[in-house]
């Protein structure tokens, strides 16, 4: 139906003006909740107690032990525009609280019946107003210890059409607590509680930080959990991010906070997933809980009428302390106990442990004992524990002059066992057993071969290119004349992966070098992959946008295969590889590497001790 423009233009009845605003900042009882949420924190308030009945719609109820409101600022704070947080533009650029705009209470009163009680702690008693339909009532008398209690009555009653676009009760106290536990998560000083239809949903004691992570997120998220501790001239982030095998199918699980406030940030994301990028399975996505906090001159966060947005001064530059926070963090090498590390302990005990691979050296310093055909070497220090003549010397000071016996001795439990431990066997030719200071360590080691020989390939290309290794005969590879072209055509492109090739014919090449750093790379089947990459993003694209991938097809045609028998030296190589190499809890696909399964636990499957 047309609109009936022959009225002209008028100004609109307050009333209908805070409806309108209310539309922006009062979608469903969720946003109200939020917004009294945020009033309640900037009041300063140490507790909040939230009531919700039938799921926010029939009544929401929000009390605080803040500072409360004066008597005479009652009818004040029911008007739009009125805050006591900002005051001038300059304010407005630096906001350092969570609400500012003075547009909640009202748009809230609009929309519904509500009634204001608070009291400051100067006054002798507390003060109550209530508005209906946008008529305020006198200020009275009443009953209240301390701060303030705003309580929100059948919401949209007055808005017919906006109330019908409700969803079901258990629908909106979903949306509600979800809000109720975004706020909750960033404050964890502040005691809350969240009350649904008279039963007690949660009661979230004032804790630490990592407390409340875990009280939110659950103990499975705790276990996975990895802590991001990083500063940077504005830029400081810390909080807890989840190891790639904590992976969800959904984004609930992640949450992030720029000074404080809860936002949903596509730049932040973005560099949160290109952290992940080459350790997380596919299409999942992670789980964190990261606390970003910048100057508030470099935030506009004057975005989103819910504040849900923010914008920032030097986005780039956001972006790239982020990723290199969690990069560094993903990066960790391996250390004692879970994969995960226990991450909700304190960060001094996570680097003692992990930083530094439990003691190890990196692996560029170890002395050569056993070269391992794998392409991985067995130090010689690492057998001393491995001697019947010395099992209990300390690991950190096992003399290199120590050999192997043909029959090693199990390795003591000590405290002074590399984190990965020793290897004791082979598992169906795909699992290594492993024992270390915890129980037993499952390793999949084709996919831990792959993560070593993907970061070694890395960082030779990120320092120039692959070195090649002459072969005593040059291969003949039989392939489509259309690949003979490709070859012809790319010789730099091979040439800087470490190949030399050379075209014998039209359906066949000659491998003439490949990778010293594969020994034991699956040429035919490399090539051939290789080739069908460089069809598809051409060679200008293959070694920068898809590098990674290409350089992830390379590793795992080169890491070890199903059913390949190792040597106990082998698996000991592998092992401390792993310990010197970044993100070796995951393989290039996101998939764990091992497994620790502690003694405790081996216990209670044999009932020992019941």
């Amino acid at each position: 139906m047309a609109t009936d423009l022959s009225a002209g233009i008028r100004v609109l009845p307050e009333l209908l003006i805070n409806q309108i605003a209310a539309g922006e900042v009062v979608e469903r009882p969720a946003s109200a909740l939020k917004e009294l949420l945020e009033n309640s924190l900037d009041a300063g308030a140490t507790r909040v107690d939230v009531m919700l009945e039938q799921g926010g719609i029939k009544a929401l109820q929000v009390g605080d032990d803040g500072g409360g409101i004066a008597k005479d600022e009652l009818v004040l704070a029911l008007a739009r525009h009125a805050t006591s947080k900002i005051g001038s533009l300059d304010d407005l650029e630096r906001v350092g609280s969570l609400g500012f705009r003075g547009e909640a209470l009202a748009s809230i009163a609009s929309v519904a019946r509500l009634t204001l009680t608070s009291r400051r702690a100067e006054a002798q008693h507390a003060w109550r107003i209530e508005a209906l339909g946008g008529e305020l009532s006198a200020v009275e008398p009443a009953a209240l210890s301390e701060g303030t209690v705003v309580r929100a009555e059948d919401l949209f009653f007055n808005t017919p059409a906006r109330r019908k676009f409700l969803k079901t009760e258990g629908t909106e106290y979903s949306h509600a607590q979800d809000a109720f536990l975004r706020i909750a998560l960033g404050v964890p000083d502040v005691a809350m509680t969240l009350t649904h239809n008279g039963r007690r949903a949660f009661n979230l004691a004032a804790t630490a930080a990592e407390s409340r992570i875990a009280q939110i997120l659950g103990d499975e998220f705790r276990t996975a959990a990895i802590p991001v501790h990083g500063e940077g001239g504005a830029f400081r982030v810390s909080g807890v991010i989840a190891a790639p095998t904590y992976s969800r199918t959904g984004r609930d699980e992640q949450y992030v906070y720029v000074n404080g406030r809860f936002v949903r940030d596509k730049l932040v994301s973005h560099a949160i997933r290109s952290a992940y990028e080459d350790v997380l399975h596919h299409q999942r996505q992670p789980a964190y809980a990261l606390f970003l906090e910048i100057d508030p001159a470099l935030v506009d966060v004057n975005v989103h009428p819910a504040k849900s947005e923010v914008r920032f001064r030097d986005s780039r530059a956001v972006h790239q302390f982020v990723f290199h926070a969690l990069n560094k963090a993903l990066a960790r090498p391996v250390a004692a106990g879970q994969p995960a590390a226990a991450a909700l302990a304190p960060e001094g005990q996570l680097q003692r442990a992990g930083a530094t691979g439990g003691g190890l050296s990196p692996a560029s310093t170890f002395t050569p004992f056993h070269q391992a055909s794998l392409g991985i070497e067995q130090p010689r220090d690492f057998y001393a524990v491995m001697t019947k003549t010395a099992p209990t010397v300390p690991f950190a000071a096992q003399s290199s002059a120590v050999g192997v016996l043909d029959a090693p001795a199990l390795p003591k439990v000590n405290g002074d066992m590399p984190p990965l431990g020793f290897a004791l066997a082979q598992l169906h030719g795909v699992y290594v057993l492993a024992q270390n200071a915890n129980g037993l360590v499952l390793i999949d080691m084709h996919a831990a071969h792959e993560r070593i020989m993907y970061e070694r390939l890395k960082t030779a290309l990120d320092l120039s290119r692959l070195s090649s290794q002459p072969l005593l005969t040059p291969t003949a590879l039989a392939v489509a004349e259309r690949d003979t072209e490709l070859v012809a055509q790319n010789t730099e492109f091979f040439a800087a992966l470490g190949f030399d090739l050379a075209v014998l014919s039209p359906r066949e090449i000659a491998v003439r070098a490949v990778p010293a750093s594969l020994p034991q790379l699956d040429v035919p089947n490399m090539l051939r992959a290789l080739l069908d990459d460089l069809r598809e993003y051409g060679a200008s694209r293959a070694l920068t946008e898809q590098r990674n991938e290409i350089l992830g097809t390379m590793a795992c045609h080169a890491a070890v295969r199903a059913n390949r028998m190792l040597t106990i030296p082998e698996m000991n190589a592998l092992l401390r590889d792993m310990e010197a190499t970044e993100r070796s809890g995951q393989c290039n696909h996101g998939r764990p590497t091992w497994f620790q399964v502690t003694m405790d636990e081996l216990d209670k499957m044999f009932m020992r001790g019941r």
